[in-house]
């Protein structure tokens, strides 16, 4: 892979995470938020598998996508429950109702 190449994939990867950033900190929606959240992943996903190939197919990129994926996978999985959790208690999904809640 040429350096040209190497620049295009590292240029996607932080325009999909600069718009998940934005998405996060300007959201009040949870669900919006969380997904915002997992567009930042594949960002970083993107970034790890070029520098992988550049490397001359190290694999070491691509094992620590899988890695990032499984955690991407596990975080889905708590805000899942969390936003259900949310909702039922305050019927509203706005991040500030968090606030209210004490354990």
């Amino acid at each position: 892979m040429d350096p040209l190449a190497l620049q295009h994939y590292l240029a996607v990867g932080a325009i999909l995470f600069v718009i998940g950033l934005i998405g996060f900190v300007t959201r009040r929606n949870l669900i919006v938020m969380f997904l915002c959240t997992e567009l930042m992943f594949q960002g970083v996903t993107i970034n790890l598998v070029a520098f992988g190939r550049y490397l001359n197919n190290d694999l070491g990129g691509q094992a620590f996508t899988i890695f990032v994926l499984v955690i991407a996978a596990a975080e889905a999985s708590l805000a899942l429950g969390l936003v259900v959790l949310l909702f039922r208690q305050k019927n509203t999904l706005d991040a500030d109702a968090w606030r209210e809640l004490k354990g």
